[in-house]
Order: structure tokens, then C-alpha cells, then sequence
């Protein structure tokens, strides 16, 4: 149990929920009482602003699936359900994945409006979680318009015995990243001076995500984008953010530095190595597992946590909508590998495994790659995934919605400016330190293909590369080619989800379904 990291309240009977509770996190039904309770309660907001969390932690469970699985980094075993359909642009509205991931993102948001709906009863001690509701509620309507599009902007609870689900239509695109970034910049507002916890949002989380927000949109906003990140990188230390990384020792090898340098790597990820560097061949040799201890560090910035718990009441993406999930146990890591590589939805792309190579890759190879798995000789072999080494149903892999590497690479990316190159320093010198932490060399003119290869190698499995070939303008080109070299069925309409018919049933001739589906 990761106890030691994790500062929110914890809190498992009536009377705990009207005493003092120890701060730790471990979100063991923070909503059981009703809203009007919790509202009379010393700490009711507190507890509110668990239960967002503890609805989040439902997100990440079938994220991978539906987007890294649809980018041209990874595959799936041909015998995994529908998750072949999905890798091949084949999906379906009424698929439950679909569904589940916009009903998650949706009931983590009608949490966090219960929180602002009643805003104003907050007592000044826990106005943060005003800040954080406004936040979580941003970045689920985040994950939904990169995901569908055209979506709703839910910004009150809603009554269900009402219609007024009928007052919020789908809204264009540009207009739903508008609501984003007011959200995101109240939050700031909120969350200004707030002490830091890397497990819950913050400041520093807010401003770097209004900032990807502004790059993200139809019509991108590269200098307001540009300000807010420089706000963050030049400030850096006040925010407790750096890159993990060991500066080179000159008394060692090259392979002895990078060696220093996987251990940093993957130690991001909360994850150990356990094993040693093979002076025989000059690479790591051992394994990656889970160790708490190293998940709360310099590098991340905003993390949904995850404890280990024996037991069958873990979180999956298809938990009761109204569940409070007890043993807060991961299951994302199970998406990706079904338990493990005998039926992997995770295996690397043969495109993939071009870019990702010891030698290209002498530091992020060894800690995102399975190397036990990894045989370049053989086209029909399946290569896994080592960044979340959990290959059974419950794992305590923290999920890492953002950390300091992608504000770096953001920043070099709003200089950039949509250009195709740049020799500003700035840009240059964010996207070195990226680099140098990979045991790579140095540029001094940094092209927008240069941006988008370092992404994708960087956050590999961490859903961001589909979202990337979006954000760049490439997504067409990119994966019209990979579909056809893989005989698969991308076209443009695909680069969204179809809007899920679960939500077009309960509200018939009022959603419209995306084009192509």
C-alpha cells in the first residue's frame, strides 16, 4: 500500500467520516453518505473531492484501447475479441468500450459538479477542492472532445427526471475547448498557492493543461500556449518539477551512464529494475516490477493512484457507475496485456520496433520494452510493453495523466508554432533535456518530424501518440499508410470514436452520430 505518498483522507465508517481522518489515500467510499450529509459534514468537500478522484480512477481502465490501440504503435493478438476491430478502424457504436469510457469520463464529471454547483457553501480551508472540481471536470471534457468530437458540455448536475439533458446539445469542437480552457484557468485560480500533491490536481497541473488545451484545439493558440508554459519551466523548481536524470560520470562506460539513465527512466513510472548491467553485452539485464516508493517523483505532475489489494473488487472500466471501488487496485495494465503475453492487445508494431531499438533507443528501449520478449529476426514475434509490468487483473501501476518530459516537449512545440523548424534556443534547449535523458545526442535545429518522433518514442503506451498525429496534423497521412501496409480500414472519419448509440437511444433525434459510423 502506498501510505506513505498519498495525502488523501481515508475514511471508512460514519463516525470516521465526522472525526479528523489520517490523510492518506486510499478512496474507501468517500460519497457514502448523501449529498445534503456530506454538505453538513466538517470535511464534506474533502470528501466530495475524493469521490471524483475515486470515479476517475475508472478512466484509465480501457483508455489504451481506444487510443494508443488505434495508433500506428501497437497491435492486437488476432484472437482478443473485438480488440482486433478496434485496432483496425473497425469499430462499432454500440461498442461497450465506447460506451463506457464517455459514461466514466461523464459520472466523474457529475461529481465535480456537485462540488461546484455548491461552490459557494465551501469553507475557506477547502476551497481547493472548488479548484479541483473545476479542473477534473475540464479533463474529462478533455478526454471526450479528443475522443468524439463533438460532445456536450455538462457544467451542472443534471436531473434525471427532467429533460434537461435537452439545454446541451453536442457542441463543435471549438467551442467545447473554450469551456475547457475557462475550467482550467478557474481552477488556477483556485489551486494558486495550494500545497503541492502530486495526487491530486494542481497548479502547476492546471496551467500545463490549459496550455496542451490551447495547442489541442481546431484553430491552436501557440502563443498563450507558449506564456503559460514558460510560466512552469521557468519556475520549475518552485513547482518541484524536473526530469529525472542522473548527469553522466566520466569514470564510466557509455553503457554504464545509460545504464544509470534506464534506471531513471523507468523509475518515473514507479516501476524498479531488479537485475544488473551486463558488462558482457553492455545492456541491463533483469526485470521491471512495481515498487511505490519510487511513483511520487520530481517528473510527475499529476498522477491517478492505484493501490495493490488481493482481492476481486478491483477497478475496471465497467465498475458500477455509482460504485466506490474499496481496493482501489489497478486493471489498465490487464487492458494492455490480458494477462500477459500469451494474449496481448499491447505487442508492439513491426513500424513501431523500427524506431524502437537498443540501438536507436539505448536508454527508453530497455524500460518500455519488454526485452525477454523482443526478437527483431522474427516478424511474427510479439513484443510487450515493460512500462506498466503488471500482467494480471489487479496491479498498483499509478496512471500518469502528466508529467514534467510532455511540458518540455509542449513548450519546444508552442515556440515551434506549427513551423516546420526552429533554431530558437528555448525550444531547442526543452527539447535537448528530453533527449539527453534518452542517452541521446543533442540538436540545434529542431523540425516539427523531429518533435513528433521524439513524442512518440517518449510516451510509447502512455496514450498519446494518436492524439499527437491529431494535434500535428499527420494523423491522415500517418495511419492511411500504416493501415494500408497492415491491411487495415483507417479512413478520415476514423481518427474519432462514433459517438456512442447508447447515448443517441436515450435521447432519440437529439445527438447525431459521427461521420462514417
Amino acid at each position: 500500500m502506498k501510505k506513505i505518498h498519498k495525502n488523501i483522507l481515508l475514511c471508512f465508517s460514519f463516525l470516521a467520516l465526522l472525526s479528523s481522518c489520517k490523510e492518506e489515500l486510499d478512496l474507501s467510499n468517500p460519497t457514502a453518505l448523501s449529498l445534503e450529509e456530506l454538505l453538513q459534514t466538517n470535511n464534506g468537500f474533502e470528501l466530495l473531492a475524493n469521490g471524483v478522484l475515486d470515479a476517475y480512477q475508472k478512466v484509465p481502465a480501457n483508455e489504451f484501447l481506444l487510443t494508443e490501440l488505434r495508433s500506428d504503435n501497437v497491435r492486437a493478438n488476432t484472437e482478443n475479441g473485438n480488440y482486433p476491430n478496434i485496432n483496425a478502424y473497425l469499430v462499432d457504436p454500440n461498442n461497450g468500450d465506447v460506451a463506457t469510457y464517455y459514461s466514466n469520463n461523464m459520472a466523474t464529471i457529475k461529481h465535480a459538479n456537485n462540488i461546484i454547483d455548491n461552490r459557494f457553501l465551501a469553507p475557506e480551508d477547502q476551497q481547493y477542492t472548488v479548484g479541483e472540481a473545476y479542473f477534473m471536470r475540464a479533463l474529462c471534457h478533455f478526454n471526450l472532445v479528443r475522443a468524439y468530437k463533438n460532445v456536450p458540455y455538462i457544467d451542472k448536475v443534471l436531473d434525471v427526471t427532467t429533460e434537461e439533458a435537452l439545454d446541451y446539445p453536442q457542441l463543435p469542437e471549438s467551442e467545447v475547448y473554450e469551456k475547457i480552457i475557462e475550467d482550467f484557468k478557474t481552477s488556477i485560480a483556485y489551486l494558486n498557492g495550494v500545497d503541492q500533491n502530486r495526487y491530486r490536481p494542481s497548479e502547476a497541473a492546471a496551467i500545463c493543461l490549459t496550455a496542451k488545451a490551447y495547442l489541442s484545439q481546431p484553430n491552436p493558440n501557440y502563443t498563450e500556449a507558449e506564456l503559460l508554459l514558460a510560466s512552469v519551466i521557468e519556475n520549475n523548481s518552485s513547482y518541484n518539477l524536473d526530469l529525472l536524470y542522473t548527469e553522466n560520470d566520466p569514470s564510466l562506460s557509455e553503457g554504464e551512464n545509460n545504464y544509470n539513465l534506464v534506471l531513471d527512466y523507468g523509475n518515473v513510472f514507479g516501476n524498479e529494475f531488479i537485475g544488473t548491467y551486463s558488462d558482457a553485452d553492455g545492456t541491463p539485464d533483469g526485470t521491471w516490477t512495481n515498487n511505490p516508493g519510487y511513483e511520487i517523483n520530481d517528473e510527475v505532475i499529476f498522477s491517478i493512484a492505484y493501490d495493490l489489494e488481493s482481492s476481486d473488487n478491483y477497478v475496471t472500466s465497467d465498475s458500477g457507475l455509482d460504485d466506490q471501488v474499496e481496493t482501489d487496485s489497478e486493471s489498465f495494465s490487464f487492458a494492455m496485456t490480458l494477462q500477459g503475453p500469451s494474449n496481448g492487445v499491447n505487442i508492439a508494431s513491426l513500424d513501431f520496433l523500427e524506431v524502437m531499438t537498443p540501438e536507436l533507443q539505448p536508454v527508453r528501449f530497455y524500460a518500455s520494452i519488454q526485452a525477454l520478449s523482443y526478437d527483431p529476426t522474427d516478424i511474427t514475434n510479439d513484443t510487450f510493453n515493460a512500462k506498466f509490468p503488471t500482467d494480471g487483473e489487479i496491479g498498483d501501476n499509478d496512471w500518469i495523466v502528466l508529467r514534467y518530459a510532455d511540458v518540455l516537449l509542449l513548450y519546444a512545440e508552442a515556440i515551434l508554432a506549427g513551423g516546420d523548424s526552429t533554431t530558437d534556443t528555448r525550444a531547442i534547449n526543452a527539447f535537448n533535456q528530453v533527449r539527453v535523458r534518452a542517452g541521446l545526442e543533442e540538436v540545434v535545429n529542431l523540425t516539427k518530424q523531429d518533435l513528433l518522433d521524439e513524442r512518440r518514442v517518449e510516451f510509447v503506451y502512455e496514450n498519446q501518440r494518436l492524439y499527437d498525429l491529431i494535434r500535428f496534423g499527420e494523423a491522415d497521412d500517418v495511419l492511411q499508410t500504416f493501415s494500408d501496409e497492415n491491411s487495415l480500414n483507417y479512413n478520415p472519419d476514423m481518427k474519432y470514436l462514433p459517438f456512442p448509440q447508447r447515448e443517441i437511444d436515450n435521447l432519440p433525434n437529439f445527438y447525431s452520430q459521427n461521420s462514417g459510423y
